[in-house]
């Protein structure tokens, strides 16, 4: 029987988080190191230099990444899980101890986060009074499709693509300005972006993956560092 989503971690959830955030260390204080190459993980030539929505609203964002991973699952079934995410909603599929209060991310769809409209929060802090500092808002979408999110400073795309064999293109764009005319929030973003984007991208996308694909896809495969059947590398 699957848990119900948002509820506190055992003790043996809290340890596999630390575990997985002890796994990730290593990418988040060396990321900066590798800059050019995880700024397009995954992604190929034409998915980092195709037009996403969102690209015209941050002209001189200073971190510009483009990633991706294929999903053997269809769009419609990869969309309900990006539109339920967000903290104290139904997590990140990423490091739960550090963007989820240690609650452990659903792994399955919820019915009452389904419903998504622009202007709508998405939060990344537990804060109950969401603000643009702790939140993104859902700018525009298209169901199956594409999802913008965007806060003042940043902009986050997902775009779902038909491959030929019924999967999904999963290709994420995540653009950012650093205001050094706010010398904190600018140093804070820097932290964030060059030192924690790559590792917990990487790790949602592959909850992600291991999430939406079919049971018998996953059959087989070896248990990764998250607990779940580990995603392939694309």
């Amino acid at each position: 029987m699957e848990r119900a989503y948002g509820a506190k971690p055992t003790l043996r959830e809290l340890l596999e988080e630390i575990k997985n955030v002890t796994h990730d260390l290593p990418a988040f204080l060396t990321a900066p190191l590798y800059r050019r190459r995880h700024l397009h993980w995954g992604a190929s030539p034409e998915e980092i230099h195709r037009a996403l929505p969102g690209d015209g609203l941050l002209r001189r964002a200073q971190f510009n990444a483009t990633r991706a991973m294929t999903i053997e699952a269809p769009p419609e079934t990869v969309w309900p899980w990006l539109v339920q995410v967000g903290c104290r909603r139904a997590g990140w599929y990423s490091n739960d101890l550090l963007d989820n209060l240690g609650r452990p991310s659903a792994t399955t769809i919820v019915p009452s986060l389904q419903h998504i409209a622009v202007g709508e929060w998405v939060p990344m802090s537990p804060s109950r009074a969401p603000s643009e500092t702790t939140a993104f808002r859902i700018h525009s979408f298209e169901i199956n499709q594409w999802l913008l999110w965007t806060k003042p400073d940043s902009t986050w795309v997902w775009q779902l693509a038909p491959t030929t064999d019924n999967g999904t293109r999963l290709v994420t764009r995540t653009r950012a300005v650093y205001d050094w005319r706010h010398p904190l929030m600018a140093v804070l973003g820097v932290l964030l972006m060059e030192f924690g984007d790559f590792a917990m991208i990487r790790r949602m996308l592959r909850g992600i993956k291991a999430r939406a694909e079919p049971p018998v896809r996953n059959a087989g495969r070896p248990t990764g560092a998250n607990g779940m059947r580990s995603a392939a590398h694309h």
